[in-house]
């Protein structure tokens, strides 16, 4: 268990006793004070992030994609094309790293070198595996919906079995992950704290404007009452941020 101090409007907070990483590999080293462990916290920033990127090594060359992701439990699934290079590469058994992050704010220091964004972020380290019973696969591709939109699966059509085949589902256990995160305002060195400068911390917020109707769509079918509502910040408020 480690103890850590979290800085807001200039003072230093104690907090709670936080439980430690998985494993070494997964420790936040630099700024270690901004390292979270807690699986609700991990769970939270991978449910409203809305892509991942995942990086991995074929024939030597490294490779970071950016693709969809949906938690489920203790898993983390990736899907896409069975042509897909970066599947077939991870179904391989591969080492993957995965991360996911979003930013909250930017961060407006009184000097050039203290600007930062605060942000929430997650690293997962491991092995993927592909998901052959078609009975998970489906349940898999439904977590992939919801945590697009939730409640779209039930207003279309599943896939079909030529679908399913053509489609790769991985797994990626969570057995090796952690957070990282940055809030509150800038911290300036003492003898700027005088300078004529502003300073101060600009939020940024993921906000849904108003839908489109598909060109194609037969006319008389009207738009889903959710979004109107859509916000990603409810997925991170149900897994307990």
């Amino acid at each position: 268990m480690n103890a850590v101090s979290r800085t807001e409007g200039g003072r230093e907070h104690d907090m709670e006793e936080i439980p430690g990483p998985a494993s070494a590999r997964v420790r936040v080293r630099r700024l270690p004070d901004r390292g979270r462990y807690q699986r609700e916290v991990i769970d939270a920033i991978l449910d409203e992030a809305l892509i991942c990127h995942v990086g991995f090594v074929a024939d030597g060359q490294p490779f970071v994609i950016p693709t969809i992701h949906a938690r489920s439990g203790d898993v983390l699934y990736l899907h896409g094309s069975a042509a897909s290079r970066m599947l077939r590469t991870l179904k391989g058994g591969v080492p993957a790293c995965v991360t996911a992050s979003i930013v909250d704010g930017l961060v407006l220091a009184r000097s050039a070198f203290h600007h930062s964004l605060n942000y929430r972020s997650v690293v997962v380290l491991g092995r993927a595996v592909e998901v052959r019973d078609e009975t998970e696969k489906v349940r898999a591709l439904h977590a992939v919906v919801e945590h697009i939109a939730p409640g779209r699966w039930d207003e279309v059509r599943g896939p079909s079995p030529s679908e399913l085949r053509q489609t790769i589902v991985l797994e990626m256990r969570l057995d090796e992950a952690s957070a990282k995160v940055r809030s509150g305002p800038p911290k300036d060195e003492k003898e700027d704290l005088a300078l004529p400068v502003w300073a101060g911390e600009l939020p940024i917020g993921s906000v849904a404007l108003e839908a489109r109707d598909d060109p194609l769509l037969r006319a008389g079918i009207a738009r889903p009452g959710w979004l109107a509502t859509y916000d990603r910040t409810a997925r991170s408020r149900a897994a307990g941020r």
